[in-house]
């Protein structure tokens, strides 16, 4: 007797072969294919898969400091590992964009001001991002400034729950930075949001009501990577650790957002997910631990 393939009983069942996908599985998959990448992500060669060794936007560091202890924070492992970038220019001629930075908070330099003018004169042609907590933006910081994408890191919908995540009692002064960009139409406006279950579930689609009433553009939800020495915090907190490396809770957190606000998805990853089929994204998990950031680009 002829054995019979899982597509030929299905039909001899009575029952098209696709109907025996999980039907969440394929939501997952035309979810992935309409969304957008990040305007953060756009023109970084990390979204190119045919290149073996992709290197992020460059950028300009100006301080490791920060006034935030985050819990989940990279820049934080770098400099107790003694990794953290000196302050200066890491990339190349031409770039396509330039992220005010990357590592501390660049808002903290009394020389915010001066290397903006001199990044947007010397790469008049490059998108200029601002990557940054947002709590120590004023009125008066921000009509000194001139970027075209302004990204603000908010991972709590509360005063009190932001404390708990940054250490910090700033969760008034970050909502009033969304207010000030989000009201400026002259710029790109998004909340950059981390995903950890456990911490801020509830959270995620909160933090996007609230940004898209204050006229923000977008949010960024990124998933979270564990470092070695933020394992305890976390854990402290109530990471739930499995759930952090699903796939699938990642992207259902990214859907509940998008009922509120433009949501998109960590750009490198997005492009992975595209090429998954169905089942596949469904039960994929990534590899979400690693020890100290590694900064690619070579200072100039």
């Amino acid at each position: 007797m002829k054995k019979m393939s899982w597509e030929e009983f299905a039909r001899s069942m009575g029952v098209e072969p696709q109907i025996l996908e999980n039907e969440e599985a394929r939501l997952l998959k035309r979810f992935v294919m309409d969304l957008k990448f990040p305007t953060h992500c756009q023109g970084c060669q990390g979204l190119d898969l045919s290149n073996p060794n992709p290197v992020h936007h460059p950028s300009y560091e100006l301080t490791p400091a920060c006034n935030h202890d985050c819990i989940f924070c990279y820049s934080n492992v770098a400099v107790k590992l003694g990794k953290a970038p000196k302050p200066g220019y890491y990339g190349w001629e031409r770039p396509y964009a330039i992220t005010v930075s990357q590592y501390g908070e660049p808002l903290i330099s009394p020389r915010i001001v001066e290397v903006n003018r001199m990044l947007r004169e010397r790469f008049p042609e490059a998108r200029l991002d601002l990557q940054t907590n947002g709590s120590l933006l004023t009125e008066e910081l921000w009509e000194k400034l001139d970027f075209d994408l302004v990204m603000i890191s908010l991972d709590a919908s509360t005063r009190e729950k932001h404390l708990k995540i940054t250490n910090a009692d700033t969760f008034d002064a970050v909502v009033n930075a969304l207010r000030i960009v989000g009201g400026d139409k002259r710029v790109r406006s998004a909340v950059r949001t981390i995903f950890m279950p456990g911490i801020n579930d509830e959270d995620i689609p909160r933090i996007a009501e609230l940004a898209a009433s204050l006229g923000i553009d977008e949010m960024m939800l990124q998933p979270l990577t564990i470092h070695e020495l933020n394992v305890e915090r976390l854990k402290k907190a109530g990471l739930d650790f499995e759930r952090a490396e699903s796939v699938r809770d990642y992207l259902k957190a990214a859907m509940e957002a998008k009922k509120y606000i433009d949501v998109r998805i960590s750009g490198c990853q997005l492009a992975i997910y595209r090429t998954m089929d169905p089942l596949t994204l469904f039960s994929a998990r990534r590899v979400a631990r690693d020890v100290a950031p590694a900064m690619k680009r070579e200072r100039a």
